[in-house]
């Protein structure tokens, strides 16, 4: 049933489907918020799973829908200063991924952390950092997150332990990020990210038992995009049910590509860790771009198959339609959210290309948060003398 606040139901809302329900603003006939069903979960070892019943305000699906087309923009943007050879090295896109982080950080507390693998320009943004923050470091500049120190793959924000460039080596270290909360007894969990490529790294399942063992608050969370560097999960692996691979760890598997989804069995899996011990979720997701910048994508899986996925899977079309079916903004406020974004993420790229590099003497500041010893070594001893420019060399 609809649950309206209105003597009848406006006209934008009136095709909507059972399973949908809006409650609508009286005097400006706009829903002020929806409930709608997801996708069904796949569990391992539960005996119940994430609600498949999900409400999202107005707030929170302009919110989500902002962050969603940000990420796009960046990663769009990162795209052309690497091929026009401004950013240099490696540059692994989030394109396509976008629901995954957008709602994973939807269910975040201010106690929670997360460490991942190097496609993390989307959840730096997420986790403060300004795009000009993201986009500077990429550039190896000053405005950068970490001064242009990091690049592509290191990157890091409060809570944010950064994209580790060891496969799988983010794995353990988010266990121990866990640790560090349960020893705190803050309440906090460890969101550790991975590919379906990591999935087989041997210290993966070290540190699922480990975790297991210690009852860490911990999600493994596996975000499936097909492929792992030019490889298909189905060649990779002789499992490719992610979510059951913790063998006595319970898992969930969501579909990656509908942001309320995520935040849902991100809620869930929450809760659980923190009273029950670690839990794996598999994200069944897509990337658009190759594996990296210098991986066309397009040798080992047809254009036809990128496209198709485009076409009826995208995250933020999806989001939008879903969005402006349910009432919950217009097709106007889309195109002014999408134009405001379009200036902002245009204004960092200019600046960050304008930006200048770190001078020599800066290479060893905030090599520590807390240094020990008055100097730092060097080549041929302890010879440079440790500066803390600021908190983490964090820019917002």
């Amino acid at each position: 049933m609809y649950r309206v606040i209105s003597t009848e139901l406006p006209i934008i809302l009136r095709n909507l489907k059972p399973s949908r329900a809006a409650v609508i603003n009286q005097a400006n006939n706009y829903a002020t918020e929806a409930t709608v069903e997801v996708k069904p979960y796949k569990l391992h070892r539960l005996d119940n799973g994430p609600s498949t019943t999900v409400t999202v305000t107005r707030d929170q699906a302009k919110q989500y829908y902002t962050q969603l087309q940000t990420i796009r923009r960046i990663e769009t943007s990162a795209g052309n200063l690497y091929k026009e050879k401004i950013i240099r090295g490696f540059c692994h896109l989030y394109s396509g991924q976008e629901a995954c982080a957008v709602g994973m950080r939807a269910a975040m507390r201010d106690v929670d952390n997360i460490i991942s693998a190097y496609r993390v320009h989307g959840w730096t943004y997420l986790m403060g950092v300004s795009p000009l923050g993201v986009l500077a470091e990429l550039t190896g500049n000053q405005s950068g997150c970490a001064r242009g120190k990091g690049g592509s793959m290191h990157m890091y924000a409060p809570n944010f332990y950064g994209g580790n460039g060891i496969v799988g080596a983010q794995v353990p270290l988010g266990a121990g990020v866990a640790l560090a909360c349960k020893y705190k007894g803050n309440g906090g969990m460890c969101l550790a990210l991975y590919g379906d490529g990591a999935a087989n790294q041997g210290q993966v399942f070290e540190a699922y038992n480990m975790a297991y063992l210690m009852k860490l608050p911990c999600i493994f969370v596996c975000e499936n995009n097909g492929y792992g560097m030019g490889t298909s999960a189905e060649r990779a692996s002789c499992n490719t049910d992610y979510y059951t691979r913790g063998d006595a760890l319970p898992g969930i598997w969501v579909d990656g590509m509908d942001v309320l989804a995520v935040r849902s069995a991100t809620e869930f899996a929450i809760e659980y860790v923190n009273n029950e011990g670690p839990l794996v979720m598999e994200v069944c997701t897509y990337r658009y771009s190759g594996h990296s910048m210098s991986d066309p994508g397009t040798s080992y899986r047809t254009r036809e198959e990128i496209q198709e996925v485009r076409q009826k899977r995208d995250p933020i079309t999806s989001f939008k339609d879903r969005c402006i079916e349910l009432g919950l903004m217009t097709a106007e406020e889309i195109k002014e959210i999408d134009s405001k974004v379009r200036k902002e993420v245009d204004a960092a790229t200019a600046a960050a290309k304008a930006d200048k590099e770190i001078p020599l003497e800066e290479l060893w500041t905030d090599v520590y948060s807390k240094n020990l010893e008055p100097k730092i070594r060097d080549i041929i001893g302890y010879t440079l003398q440790h500066k803390v420019l600021g908190k983490g060399g964090v820019n917002k």
